[in-house]
């Protein structure tokens, strides 16, 4: 008889737990810095995000949106046309977005860069994300990723008329230092808990890399301006 009122209990307190954890997930994945800390806040799309609705987006918080437009010298994504038409007519501040790859070189792939993303002086600054990559196992000096990325930065910058601000991972800028050398302003990632692994403060924050929200079929990366 003991055992069996062990056992029940044992399975009450698995049903706590798992409704515990639900509850948290549930929580967790609709979550957004406060407004009052954080006023303008968006979101950062690719093709993997289907076909948002801009303007459920805009009704339900998005003040501005970066949209993916081109990785490494040879991939355009292929959303990036269609998003950028539905920020428009849904009057929503965006900017583009290039995924630099290190194994590359840095005047290709900002001529792909520029090719894909029409200049436009109401655009927010280009972002350049920078970090590690399956695709590419080397890891070249420090000098010389640094001059890659100016050479990058000077092109794209030339062609849209505005500095652009660097997207880095914690693990490339704990191997590179890229804030210290490069003066633009930082865009950093960290889930729910404030980021402070760049030389300066940073700019942007993606707050919480897989928030879900109406207007969008799968979960979003959620940007915050500071």
């Amino acid at each position: 008889m003991l055992a069996g009122r062990r056992g029940k209990l044992t399975l009450v307190t698995i049903i706590v737990i798992l409704l515990i954890l639900y509850i948290f997930y549930s929580l967790a994945k609709g979550w957004a810095p406060s407004r009052d800390t954080y006023a303008l806040q968006g979101v950062l799309v690719d093709e993997s995000h289907g076909n948002p609705t801009w303007s459920t987006l805009g009704a339900k918080g998005v003040d501005f949106a970066y949209l993916t437009a081109s990785q490494s010298t040879d991939k355009r994504d292929e959303s990036f046309a269609t998003n950028l038409a539905g920020v428009k007519d849904a009057g929503i501040r965006y900017g583009a977005v290039h995924y630099f790859d290190v194994c590359r070189l840095a005047s290709d792939q900002a001529t792909l860069f520029n090719t894909t993303v029409p200049r436009d002086p109401n655009a927010l600054p280009p972002a350049v994300k920078i970090g590690f990559s399956d695709n590419c196992k080397s890891k070249p000096t420090r000098a010389l990723i640094l001059s890659e990325i100016s050479t990058f930065l000077g092109q794209i910058e030339l062609h849209l008329e505005k500095p652009a601000i660097l997207l880095l991972s914690a693990d490339f800028e704990g191997h590179y230092n890229i804030s210290a050398a490069i003066n633009r302003n930082m865009w950093t990632q960290g889930n729910y808990f404030v980021p402070s692994y760049t030389a300066q403060p940073w700019k942007m924050w993606t707050a919480n890399d897989a928030r879900t929200i109406d207007g969008i079929d799968s979960p979003v990366p959620w940007v915050v301006l500071r």
